[in-house]
């Protein structure tokens, strides 16, 4: 049995990689506002988010390593989101390594609570911009982005327990602005 990658093809990247100038406009006005949402939510600054979405876009268009070995949409995305973490790193972010002894000692939430709460998408993206940077960035990798503890362990090189500490406190606080500010 023979194994193959299986291949992406597109033909609007086939384009740009052949130097179509549409193209590359096109495959822009395609992207451009989920990566920017994408950036937006880990860096949660509009500005650096314009300056993440500018500078992934002048990288990917390169289009180097691209190898149609995944979409042009996942790969992109890859991109932005390693460079919204360099943005927060820039901004000297600060994660807290926490023991995972500290992690055993965290209260659950209710669940009746959390149960009833018929939350709207704009309240819970409002109450994310206010929970803090390291929270507010493993919260969004892991239920925005799709990625699992340890991807983000590795991407935001801290521990795995670290990772699912701060998952867990981003959770807590997360729903603790949303019952006190009665965002409903």
């Amino acid at each position: 049995m023979e194994l193959t990658a299986a291949l992406y093809y597109d033909e609007l990247v086939a384009r740009c990689k052949q130097g179509d100038v549409r193209s590359y406009e096109l495959l822009y006005k395609q992207y451009a506002k989920a990566m920017y949402n994408t950036s937006l939510r880990i860096v949660n600054n509009r500005a650096d988010a314009e300056d993440v979405l500018q500078e992934a876009f002048v990288a990917a268009f390169r289009l180097e390593n691209f190898d149609f070995s995944s979409t042009f949409g996942a790969w992109l995305k890859r991109i932005v989101i390693n460079k919204s973490i360099d943005t927060l790193r820039r901004r000297h972010m600060v994660v807290v390594e926490y023991e995972e002894t500290a992690f055993q000692h965290l209260p659950e939430p209710e669940e009746e609570n959390t149960g009833h709460l018929q939350l709207k998408t704009e309240a819970i993206k409002k109450a994310m911009t206010l929970l803090p940077g390291g929270y507010r960035t493993v919260l969004s990798l892991y239920l925005f982005e799709g990625y699992d503890h340890d991807e983000i362990s590795s991407i935001l090189n801290i521990t795995p327990s670290t990772v699912r500490t701060q998952y867990h406190r981003a959770k807590l606080k997360l729903l603790q602005l949303l019952q006190k500010g009665g965002m409903k």
